[in-house]
């Protein structure tokens, strides 16, 4: 009986019942693609990340990591990666020489990090083959070819076929060089990146350089749960080869960028923050509420304590009613906002206005929108405490009259 009165009673005033729901829906559908929107911000950063910088783990000379010099490589490098390649959970492995150096054109000069890989192993891990907007990858044959990117081109006055000298120090602090070529000029999501990388072929930096070796290894897992496991089988493989206190060591992405690993975690309190702003808003709105309903209804209160109802039966009532008024927002609100987010996951939000800031943190110009299921969850069970916490007061209040104080009032 309580159920189907709480119900009827919710509804006696639509109009008012109907503005408080509308409020709860418009303020969810807000605060869900806000979150959506951040997250959105958030997976941009560590995707791109990801592909383009730290891939899911990388190896690398533990003196390296320090102090990155040309001579600080991994030991057995080749031999290492024929054994990791033998890891059923590892997708791809590139495997990379590195030099922080200079790249001069005819117009001007830069310093560079110059990246030595394997055209074919590389494509594997990063999708930098894909977003060549101009010239071929390097898989083609041809002397000394380079991949420059766009910013580096614009500086040194450089199209598809320009010539360039690449000048570093190699093992014994001499001076090298020779000049390569522009074989394709690239853009990525992050101008940070396209300021400061260049890639060429390995075998042609190492001989530039006049020494084998890698310092490098990045790697692609199958599988992401398993990403901690599988770093600690790599990590044995690596110590068991060197048998040395300072053998290689394994990175994951978040050891490589531990600020992205805080973005996230900063993340889900911000969202919490912003769930516990809304709700304690709509607290207020329906404590408002039930307040009016209540001392409406204060004589009908009166009345039913009067022929015996038990005031715990109509505290009951009253938290029916603001239960039933926040699980029909929540509902609602939830509902709406999973159809908007889905439809703005599908197609995106274009920020292409916003292109030159975004690059600088490596978001994408087409964003995403993304919120979890538990999320869904968690906004569903605290706008229910909010109601049910919301709902105390206004039957508070009516039962501290007496029957025939409450029968004797006039509305």
């Amino acid at each position: 009986m309580l159920i189907k009165l709480a119900w009827r009673n919710l509804w006696r005033n639509k109009l008012r019942t109907s503005v408080i729901i509308g409020a709860m829906v418009f303020g969810l559908v807000g605060v869900v693609t806000m979150m959506g929107f951040m997250t959105g911000f958030v997976d941009s950063m560590i995707n791109n990340a990801i592909r383009w910088q730290t891939s899911h783990l990388q190896i690398h000379n533990s003196q390296y990591i320090v102090n990155p010099d040309i001579s600080e490589q991994i030991t057995h490098g080749e031999e290492l990666v024929t054994k990791l390649s033998k890891i059923k959970n590892i997708s791809a492995i590139s495997a990379r020489f590195i030099a922080d150096g200079m790249v001069a054109s005819a117009r001007s000069n830069r310093g560079v990090r110059i990246v030595g890989v394997n055209a074919e192993k590389e494509a594997l891990i990063t999708p930098l083959k894909q977003h060549i907007t101009s010239g071929d990858w390097l898989d083609l044959p041809g002397r000394n070819p380079i991949l420059v990117s766009e910013k580096i081109a614009e500086r040194l006055k450089l199209k598809v076929g320009s010539k360039v000298v690449l000048t570093f120090t190699d093992n014994n602090g001499q001076v090298v060089g020779a000049a390569y070529r522009v074989r394709g000029i690239f853009k990525t999501p992050s101008s940070t990146f396209d300021d400061s990388n260049v890639f060429v072929r390995r075998a042609d930096l190492q001989a530039t350089a006049g020494m084998e070796g890698i310092h490098e290894i990045a790697l692609v897992l199958h599988n992401l749960d398993t990403l901690k496991s599988t770093q600690q089988t790599i990590q044995a493989v690596v110590t068991n080869m060197e048998q040395s206190p300072q053998a290689a060591t394994v990175r994951n992405w978040q050891q490589i960028q531990p600020m992205l690993s805080t973005m996230m975690d900063t993340m889900d309190v911000s969202n919490r923050v912003i769930i516990i702003i809304f709700v304690v808003a709509m607290m207020f709105g329906i404590i408002n509420i039930m307040l009016m309903s209540v001392f409406e209804r204060t004589q009908e209160f009166g009345v039913l304590m009067a022929v015996g109802m038990q005031k715990h039966k109509i505290f009951a009532l009253i938290m029916l009613e603001t239960l039933y008024l926040g699980i029909t927002g929540a509902i609602l609100g939830i509902v709406v906002s999973a159809i908007l987010t889905t439809v703005l996951g599908q197609v995106g939000i274009s920020l292409a206005s916003m292109s030159d800031g975004l690059g600088a943190y490596g978001i994408d110009t087409l964003l995403y929108p993304r919120v979890t299921v538990v999320e869904y969850q968690m906004i569903f069970v605290t706008v229910l405490m909010a109601s049910v916490i919301a709902a105390i007061y206004p039957a508070r209040q009516i039962l501290k009259q007496r029957p025939v104080d409450a029968m004797a009032e006039k509305n």
